[in-house]
């Protein structure tokens, strides 16, 4: 149950947020594969398979958000059930299909339902899978896309579920 603290991101009941595209290692020649789908219990599916063949090593989904001012919020807060793998939520800042990303991990426990709160403050820049230590800021008026990253070797089939994806602005508040 989500807190009146918070700002819905993405409700897979209803249709905002439920445009999500692949971004995959092929686009420089990898064989990782992945897709989105919404399920039938109004949850949504980020779901592949990871190879390292031909340099490749990671797959992700994105999409594009309609309300983009998140200056009066703390953080990221998603409840998913996993794999055990480690994910990465991701944050860009325009509507760029490549550069400059802001990252946090989170390890997932395989088949249980968990909530993740991944404050703004530990989002780090990165540029093509690399931690940027140049001063970018995240800007908290202008978040334009997010999406989630599997990558690290962790090859094979994986499958996250997510129920919702909300901003918070006081974790003390929130409701499990």
């Amino acid at each position: 149950m989500r807190a009146e603290s918070e700002k819905m991101i993405c409700d897979f009941s209803s249709p905002v947020c439920l445009d999500w595209y692949s971004v995959d290692d092929d686009v420089m020649g990898g064989m990782s594969g992945s897709y989105f789908l919404r399920n039938a219990d109004k949850t949504g599916s980020f779901c592949g398979v990871l190879s390292v063949e031909n340099s490749g090593g990671f797959a992700s989904v994105r999409t594009f958000l309609v309300h983009r001012d998140f200056r009066d919020c703390k953080g990221i807060r998603l409840r998913v059930k996993g794999d055990g793998r480690q994910y990465s939520f991701r944050i860009r800042n325009d509507d760029k299909f490549d550069g400059i990303v802001f990252k946090q991990d989170f390890v997932t426990i395989k088949d249980e339902w968990m909530e993740v709160a991944l404050p703004f403050s530990g989002f780090k820049p990165a540029f093509r899978g690399r931690t940027l230590d140049d001063g970018t800021m995240l800007n908290l008026s202008n978040i334009v896309q997010i999406g989630i990253l599997v990558s690290k070797r962790q090859t094979g089939p994986f499958c996250l579920v997510i129920d919702w994806i909300n901003a918070y602005s006081d974790l003390e508040t929130t409701v499990s």
